[in-house]
């Protein structure tokens, strides 16, 4: 909601209400307060890629896998629906009611991702790839308390910060999707809201690769921490003390 949301001022306010950093900081205010109401309850699993990821390693159960991705799909088809119903009046008014994926008054994008005009389908990929590898690095580093973690507390802020931080280097060319689950329900959100199966077509068939660019990317974030970082790491002592220091236990 927050992130949709800063998209559709900017677009429907034609610059006069936010700019591409008001996108970015809408994101990332997003996923700090997400991580805080989920984190305690499912791990705050909001991006389908990092959760197969996690599955993969062995991190979670497969069996968890289904409701993961039903809930990270129904709350973001209902953050289209809640930001669709919110502009509705001013999506009207911008479009004269011709709800389109490109042209002059398109408003497509306010809802899922697609390449800027310049941008092959390769080169996309390659940014989406790149974007959630970083994504993925940054939040193993935070969370790394062999090596230099978070303080306690402060990881859900860091995690928007990180968002924050890809969205200003990494957002031009596509958008910086960086997660299935935030692209593909709102695209099948406008499909039937209004823009029909052009938000499928459109950029060259982009829809897939929001899909497929950040698993991949998820898992090549995860074996460049563990070559690089994870196996210089240094175990982390159960007593807490020093090497050679005899634990001291208090009731």
């Amino acid at each position: 909601v927050f992130g949709l949301s800063s998209v559709a001022q900017v677009v429907l306010g034609r610059g006069d209400f936010g700019q591409h950093l008001s996108i970015n900081l809408g994101f990332g205010i997003g996923v700090t307060l997400g991580i805080h109401a989920a984190g305690g309850i499912s791990g705050a699993h909001l991006n389908a890629a990092i959760t197969l990821t996690h599955c993969i390693l062995g991190n979670l159960p497969w069996r968890k896998l289904p409701a993961y991705l039903i809930g990270q799909f129904l709350g973001s088809f209902t953050a289209a629906a809640t930001v669709f119903g919110l502009y509705y009046d001013a999506l009207y008014d911008y479009t004269k009611g011709n709800f389109t994926v490109t042209g002059p008054t398109a408003t497509a994008s306010i809802f899922s991702t697609y390449p800027a005009p310049y941008v092959s389908l390769l080169g996309g990929f390659f940014t989406e790839f790149t974007a959630t590898v970083m994504l993925m690095l940054g939040i193993l580093i935070i969370h790394d308390e062999k090596n230099n973690g978070a303080l306690k507390g402060t990881q859900a802020l860091l995690t928007g910060i990180l968002v924050l931080g890809i969205g200003l280097g990494m957002g031009m060319n596509t958008g910086y999707a960086i997660n299935p689950s935030r692209d593909l329900p709102p695209r099948v959100f406008t499909a039937i809201a209004g823009w029909g199966m052009d938000v499928f077509t459109a950029g060259h068939c982009w829809w897939w690769v929001p899909l497929t660019a950040p698993i991949l990317g998820s898992l090549a974030g995860v074996l460049i921490h563990k070559l690089f970082i994870d196996f210089h790491n240094q175990p982390v002592l159960e007593s807490g003390n020093e090497k050679g220091q005899p634990a001291v236990e208090t009731s």
